[in-house]
């Protein structure tokens, strides 16, 4: 699936919005990627990670041993990406404004981990989340998204493999440009500022 194809599964699923967004990261951006409505549909879902975990498993060639996953974006990739590798999909909560294992999640001392997302910005949660790996004695041997909307910038701590990528600018509040700052701003996304 080349980068084309994938924008266009998001622009049939209404995904590919336009206007003024608040990030979760507390930056603004005149692009938007709606991942939840693309995974809405189980069949547009499932072409998706199949065609990531097709690059995923010619990166690693196929040395995964589970799949994690930051909620609350990542759990549906997340899962479908473990379906797609046939293996085991866990996500990890937020606590005290802090990724966390709940739900009797563990990590086995060394297992090689795949970390999940569904889009990534500037790579900060996809940091916490390899840094849990870590704590919990797993190993990230790389992380995976659908959207990398950074252009290949973010830094996650590990390699980064998107199935497309989308150089998307963002800006600060208060350094707005004037053609952005014209228009409300929303915050689609799942996390509170």
């Amino acid at each position: 699936m080349d980068r084309e194809e994938v924008l266009n599964e998001f622009r049939a699923a209404g995904a590919l919005l336009s206007g003024h967004f608040i990030l979760s990261s507390g930056l603004h951006g005149p692009v938007y990627l709606q991942c939840a409505r693309v995974m809405m549909d189980a069949d547009r879902g499932a072409r998706l990670c199949a065609a990531l975990a097709e690059k995923v498993r010619a990166r690693t060639c196929g040395s995964i041993d589970m799949v994690a996953s930051p909620a609350l974006g990542g759990i549906v990739v997340g899962y479908e990406m473990g379906r797609q590798l046939g293996r085991p999909a866990i996500f990890f909560e937020r606590v005290d404004g802090r990724f966390a294992l709940r739900r009797g999640f563990e990590i086995p001392e060394g297992a090689r981990c795949l970390m999940a997302e569904d889009a990534v910005s500037t790579g900060l949660s996809s940091r916490e989340c390899v840094a849990v790996i870590e704590a919990a004695g797993g190993n990230p041997v790389v992380g995976c998204c659908l959207i990398d909307r950074s252009g290949g910038a973010a830094d996650i701590g590990v390699e980064l493999i998107a199935l497309a990528e989308l150089a998307v600018p963002t800006y600060r509040a208060d350094n707005l440009p004037p053609e952005l700052a014209a228009i409300k701003a929303v915050k689609p996304g799942s996390r509170a500022l």
